[in-house]
């Protein structure tokens, strides 16, 4: 088994309460428009989680894509947003426990892009600063199937708060880096999963768009998890943050 990688903080509670109040207003508000709001957070999670890995589609491109009109794009670019879209619609038959499906999700979002679609990469890797400065080494290939095995057994087993272990989850699955591209897309679907298997507002919150718009925190709090040891404690506290401001918005979206 994987061994404890976060030290719990005191602030953590305090945030869970707050979140866990704001979902029970999320439940019942905005009822009559619910489906077109739905699916405009939809669209703007694959827009949001595809632009942080350098795509380039507006959020008005990314809707013309989804709704099946052409544009004048990059074909990577389109195909990129196209994945996503069949990854994300996929939520509700994937097991976030599943080793599998997490290797069927990632097929979804990297097919055609990669030359591993859906399979565990087959190369140590290491990642770069625009500096040309290592950032972070990946775990060694020949570990890769065991670690996130082991990782997604201890997120099933765990007495963590769903709160806490999806964020601490989606660090380890960035730590891991078991793919040869796609792994920060896949880290924020399986949280997103995860959060979803545990209160279904999860599914269609604008979570992605909030990372987007805090990209530079975003990457400060993944190093600040590795750095000088693995404790993924910072990326959780600023996932719940992100998570809190995302049921935020989205209550002031559907109104009172």
């Amino acid at each position: 088994m994987i061994p404890e990688f976060f030290t719990p903080q005191s602030g953590w509670l305090e945030q869970i309460g707050h979140i866990c109040a704001l979902l029970e207003s999320a439940q019942v508000a905005g009822s009559a428009h619910r489906v077109e709001l739905r699916r405009k957070n939809r669209i703007a999670a694959v827009h949001s989680s595809t632009a942080i890995e350098g795509n380039r589609l507006s959020l008005g491109e990314v809707s013309a894509v989804i709704g099946g009109r052409s544009i004048f794009g990059p074909e990577r670019d389109v195909l990129e947003v196209q994945n996503a879209w069949a990854a994300y619609e996929a939520l509700d038959t994937l097991d976030p426990y599943s080793v599998d499906d997490l290797l069927r999700a990632h097929g979804l979002l990297t097919q055609g892009l990669i030359g591993e679609p859906g399979r565990f990469r087959s190369k140590d890797v290491e990642i770069f600063s625009e500096a040309g400065e290592v950032l972070h080494t990946g775990s060694r290939v020949a570990k890769v199937p065991r670690l996130v095995a082991e990782l997604l057994e201890w997120a099933a087993t765990t007495d963590a708060h769903p709160l806490v272990a999806s964020g601490a989850t989606h660090f380890l699955i960035e730590q891991i880096h078991p793919f040869q591209d796609g792994n920060g897309r896949i880290g924020r679907l399986w949280q997103t999963l995860m959060l979803a298997r545990w209160n279904p507002v999860f599914a269609w919150m604008p979570t992605e768009t909030l990372i987007a718009r805090n990209q530079g925190r975003y990457y400060a709090a993944l190093q600040a998890s590795r750095q000088p040891e693995i404790d993924a404690a910072p990326f959780v506290t600023f996932m719940l943050g992100i998570i809190r401001a995302g049921l935020e918005e989205y209550q002031a979206s559907v109104g009172p």
